[in-house]
């Protein structure tokens, strides 16, 4: 299961090259329900991905090279290529009426900043392991417009964008 909020960002941090950073290539075979072939640096794998917004089934398939550049011809629409930032969530805020305890939970901010043509987009996703914890997490300054439930920010939809 996949738990997560997006935003869009008011700000970038300034400090991004402190972060690990990965490259990723990705499209779609795919849209209801998703099917995507992603690279990550030099890792590749297909993804199943059931409905919903904030929170949807979500499956990965490990693939070598060869069968990824396969499939990546067979894709619809727009190859989406982007640098993904994790940056860890020193101290997360949540509402006062949160039911947990509000320890380190590991969360993590993974900032994407497209590539043409989406570009100069960027976007900050934060992954939940509730979705108790998604609805109470209180966004980081430097985060903008809460985009979890406008399908517009779904990658998948993204790839069948018309330029």
């Amino acid at each position: 299961m996949e738990i997560e909020r997006k935003f869009t960002v008011k700000k970038i941090p300034g400090d991004l090259e402190t972060y690990t950073c990965h490259i990723i290539e990705q499209a779609y075979l795919n849209v209801d329900p998703v099917i995507r072939v992603r690279r990550q640096d030099d890792e590749y794998y297909m993804t199943y991905k059931g409905r919903g917004l904030l929170a949807r089934e979500e499956y990965n398939l490990p693939l070598n090279e060869a069968s990824y550049r396969h499939l990546l011809q067979k894709a619809d629409g727009n190859v989406i290529s982007k640098k993904r930032y994790v940056i860890p969530i020193e101290h997360p805020a949540f509402t006062a009426d949160a039911s947990f305890g509000v320890d380190q939970f590991g969360l993590c901010v993974e900032l994407d900043i497209f590539d043409a043509p989406f570009a100069p987009l960027v976007i900050a996703e934060v992954e939940f392991p509730t979705e108790d914890m998604a609805n109470a997490f209180v966004p980081l300054d430097w985060f903008d417009q809460d985009v979890t439930s406008d399908p517009a920010y779904h990658n998948s939809n993204m790839s069948r964008k018309v330029f």
